[in-house]
């Protein structure tokens, strides 16, 4: 198996060959340090490369696994993380100016957990400044750019980790959605990326943008590998206040127990009232494929997702506003222009209207559980449109002038509300050649029927197959 191949591997199927020594942690780091040589420079997906760091992460789990001390399989698996996850004496600089010399001193939860399972950290990714945006276009470090075509976005604000995961620079990463920002560029990139229910993963050690909506989640190449990814950062912490008391389980068991009997709805407003033909189609075609294997699947009408935007950019950019008003008022000529602008916006938030956005958040859930106790999953597209190009602004829907920054977190803003689980996985592609995505959402801490429901689809289909050109 040559040094390409090695880099498109999936983590179960690479894990099947360290297991019982076949491969080496060695050869298989070796391999993605030379997958990012090759194309890190033309996709701009590291901030800060661990290459040294790797190579002796390598060694040891080389030398655990040949003593017969497997720890399971993430062992020996090249992993990267968007950078606004503490990582202890390496620098964070959650995309900015101002804390591009930021050292933590300790680690992010999901980075002890990531230790624990002798998964081996690549570096830290590419992302929108301060995760405050849709595009991964960083005034600081440039753009992240999309391996299936250089010149268009990667999606925001988790941009570095689709990329890198896409172009085989590693085998999963980790990124955050507040507004959509695991699934944005997941859909973009044409990989897999899941929202957990909030309060499954912990936030302990991951910068704030939104206390109330973040989320932390994983970024593959196929449902399975998520799963595996999510066995290992899932479970209580007491240092997260969101994090929820429940069990830890084995997301991998059932992934194989397909749709049948499933309930999934198409809600018909709100996610239909601009987007390009191609990408519904896209989607009804997802929709039938699911029907097919045995999915009861019907439109459902769901007024309420109209409201979905003016409460969650209240919420967002309000909380925003909060965790930077030091800066905003001692450095505002550090901020990028887009996110000086919008923490400007939620600067001058009334506490009355965040009040009215929490009050309106509360009868939105209500309604939307209501719809859940029929449906087991709701179906909708990720993104409207494929990936717009770098250089525009104000891109094309369906024929309409609209801001790109606004378009590309649209479709993904409601299931932020709900908490709910939320799955993006490749269903199609455009006629320019970039991938689209499909969200499944299911209930809260229904997380492993989201994972069994999107596993059922893809493997009936081949998107997820399919490589970037780069």
């Amino acid at each position: 198996m040559n040094s390409k191949e090695l880099c498109f591997l999936t983590i179960s199927e690479a894990a099947a060959l360290l297991a019982p020594k076949e491969l080496s942690p060695v050869d298989l780091v070796e391999a993605h340090l030379a997958r990012i040589a090759d194309t890190g420079e033309v996709l701009n997906t590291f901030v800060t490369l661990l290459a040294d760091e790797a190579r002796v992460a390598a060694k040891k789990a080389e030398s655990e696994i040949q003593a017969g001390r497997y720890l399971g399989p993430l062992h020996g698996i090249p992993i990267g993380l968007k950078d606004l996850y503490y990582t202890q004496g390496i620098r964070t600089t959650v995309g900015s100016k101002i804390m591009r010399d930021f050292v933590p001193d300790y680690d992010a939860a999901v980075v002890e957990s990531f230790q624990e399972a002798g998964a081996i950290l690549m570096g830290k990714l590419q992302m929108h400044e301060f995760a405050l945006g849709a595009t991964s276009e960083n005034p600081h470090h440039g753009p992240a750019r999309n391996p299936w075509n250089i010149g268009r976005i990667t999606g925001g604000s988790s941009g570095g980790s689709g990329a890198a995961v896409a172009a085989g620079q590693c085998m999963a990463a980790l990124g955050s959605d507040t507004g959509g920002s695991v699934r944005i560029p997941a859909g973009a990139c044409g990989i897999v990326g899941l929202k957990p229910t909030y309060g499954l993963v912990s936030r302990h050690g991951v910068f704030p943008l939104s206390h109330s909506l973040d989320t932390v989640g994983p970024m593959t190449r196929t449902v399975r590998d998520t799963a595996i990814i999510l066995n290992a950062i899932a479970g209580h912490d007491s240092r997260d206040l969101s994090s929820a008391a429940r069990p830890r389980q084995d997301y991998t068991v059932g992934l194989d127990n397909g749709v049948r009997c499933l309930r999934v709805g198409v809600p018909q407003e709100y996610f239909y009232d601009s987007i390009d033909d191609e990408i519904t189609d896209a989607i009804k075609a997802g929709a039938g494929i699911l029907q097919g294997l045995g999915a009861i699947v019907e439109d459902v009408s769901i007024p309420v997702l109209a409201q979905s935007i003016p409460i969650s950019g209240a919420i967002l950019i309000t909380e925003a506003a909060e965790i930077h008003m030091d800066n905003l008022r001692n450095r505002p000529e550090d901020f990028g222009a887009d996110v000086r602008e919008r923490l400007y916006i939620g600067a001058a938030t009334s506490a009355v209207d965040y009040i009215k956005a929490q009050r309106a958040r509360v009868v939105f859930n209500r309604e939307i559980a209501e719809v859940m106790k029929t449906y087991d999953l709701l179906l909708a597209p990720t993104v409207p449109i494929g990936a717009p190009n770098l250089e525009d602004q104000v891109v094309a829907v369906a024929g309409e002038p609209h801001q790109k920054l606004a378009v590309m977190p649209r479709l993904t803003r409601p299931f932020n509300l709900t908490g709910a689980p939320t799955i993006s996985l490749p269903c199609g592609f455009t006629s320019d050649g970039m991938p689209i995505g499909m969200q499944l959402s299911g209930r809260a801490f229904d997380d492993g029927l989201v994972l069994q429901a999107a596993q059922s689809y893809e493997s009936a289909t081949e998107w997820h197959t399919r490589r970037p050109p780069i």
